[in-house]
């Protein structure tokens, strides 16, 4: 009798970049800029990547706001053609949530545009406090 072990391999990144951003409405703009200089720089479009970064990143500012703590923007380009976008922040219990907001409202459309732009989206929590939304979209047709 033998045994068998299964394992999961994940893609090895081909462009990875991350950082650490204030909880602020400029730490917002910045994530945004800093995804499309580095998505044009690996050749990559930047359109949809850019309002899922703006979305995420302005959800972790306004909702995921911890006093003392930044948020943290990851870009990873993986070998099987998926762009991996992770906005971390320090309110884990916060999770998103997605719902209809009213007809006139001004706000509450956010992870409904993420979810109309991405792949796959979700929310990975912890190490406490910290949670991480991501989003994927596959960058091969």
């Amino acid at each position: 009798m033998s045994r068998e072990t299964t394992r999961t391999v994940r893609s090895a990144p081909v462009h990875a970049f991350t950082v650490l951003l204030s909880p602020t409405r400029r730490g917002a703009r910045l994530a945004r800029l800093l995804a499309v200089a580095h998505l044009g720089a690996w050749g990559l479009p930047v359109e949809s990547a850019a309002q899922i970064v703006a979305e995420l990143a302005s959800n972790a500012v306004l909702h995921g706001r911890a006093q003392g703590r930044d948020f943290r923007l990851g870009l990873t380009v993986l070998l099987d053609g998926r762009l991996r976008i992770e906005v971390g922040d320090a309110r884990g219990e916060a999770l998103p949530r997605t719902t209809a907001p009213a007809r006139d409202a001004g706000t509450g459309r956010g992870l409904l545009i993420v979810e109309a732009l991405a792949d796959r989206w979700g929310v990975t929590t912890g190490p406490v406090p910290r949670k991480t939304v991501w989003a994927e979209l596959d960058l091969a047709p």
